[in-house]
């Protein structure tokens, strides 16, 4: 998947082998040792052809044989946690780095205070600019209009599509719905959205996938239901979104931990994955009981917009530019 973005942003890539090594069956983590293995290798040598100043390292097995092939080149290395909670290859890969960065100072019961550094989440630039009155002209919104923005992270979740089509007559009575399946779900969101009556169709927003656009479509959006990935905490505070959040059940703890930050800070309420089709309590139900409490939802707007961060990516420019520097020493 990365592979496709990076180059859609015209940056040059290349991909390094790597296997998962926890939380696999015996075969699969021998395959996973092997892959780390050789992308160590071809680590080793790719950072020997581009010898970089400094290496900037995020989440996920794949760093881990870039971080090592980093450490044993002498290279220091910038580890960016974007979830509060580390997995197990960012814990290996912050041992080895010069400093982490976090999204939250929450991050310092995993990491030691030394190399902590709270630089909050990177936005890109269109989050910085947006803003709901332009999004909704944009996307064509009356500004009088509530919108409700569905989405369930880069490859979809569909537990929360198919929530959404069944409540999708109640969702559209009180509000226009963006709805942003991931590819996977697309043909069966296709098919419902062609079965509706012509006025719900012209409030029902169905997208395979956005880019640019994505940011409209959340600038633009009264209340978003999403999972609670990393940049749920960057992104929702940046817009001042209010959140139902359903963590990804088969993702650890990460999700988790994310979206009890957001709702203990009234940002956000948390729905768990096997209640949202509930008729009484799951999806519908808490987006349209929100949705008609103007009062605590502009009460969760205020919480999230006082977790706003902007100056992330800034941040982590610096602690790059510190970190080159002792190249140079």
């Amino acid at each position: 998947m990365e592979a496709g973005l990076v180059r859609r942003a015209e940056v040059a890539f290349a991909g390094i082998p790597a296997g998962a090594l926890h939380g696999v069956g015996p075969g699969r983590m021998l395959r996973g040792v092997w892959r780390t293995l050789q992308g160590i290798l071809a680590a080793w040598r790719l950072i020997g052809r581009f010898q970089p100043d400094v290496a900037l390292l995020t989440g996920g097995f794949v760093g881990v044989p870039v971080s090592v092939a980093a450490w044993l080149r002498r290279v220091p290395a910038v580890v960016f946690l974007p979830d509060i909670e580390p997995g197990l290859a960012l814990k290996v890969m912050a041992r080895l780095a010069w400093r982490v960065a976090a999204t939250t100072p929450d991050s310092a019961a995993w990491v030691p205070a030394r190399k902590l550094v709270p630089t909050g989440y990177p936005l890109r630039e269109q989050f910085l600019a947006a803003t709901r009155d332009g999004a909704r002209a944009c996307l064509g919104i009356p500004a009088d209009e509530r919108v409700l923005l569905i989405y369930g992270g880069s490859k979809g979740a569909r537990s929360i599509n198919r929530a959404a089509l069944d409540a999708l007559p109640r969702l559209l009575q009180r509000a226009i719905v963006i709805h942003v399946s991931g590819e996977g779900d697309w043909a069966e969101v296709e098919a419902a959205r062609n079965a509706l009556s012509a006025p719900e169709k012209a409030r029902y927003r169905a997208y395979a996938y956005l880019h640019e656009e994505m940011v409209d479509a959340m600038a633009a959006a009264d209340l978003v239901i999403c999972r609670s990935g990393a940049s749920s905490l960057g992104e929702l505070p940046a817009l001042g979104l209010p959140a139902i959040l359903s963590p990804y059940p088969h993702a650890w703890r990460y999700q988790r931990v994310n979206a009890d930050y957001l709702a203990a800070r009234g940002a956000a309420v948390v729905l768990e994955d096997g209640t949202l089709a509930d008729p009484n309590s799951g999806l519908a139900a808490r987006a349209i009981g929100l949705l008609d409490d103007a009062p605590t939802l502009e009460a969760m707007r205020q919480a999230s917009r006082r977790l706003a961060r902007l100056d992330g990516a800034d941040n982590i420019a610096v602690l790059l530019a510190k970190a080159a520097e002792r190249t140079h020493d």
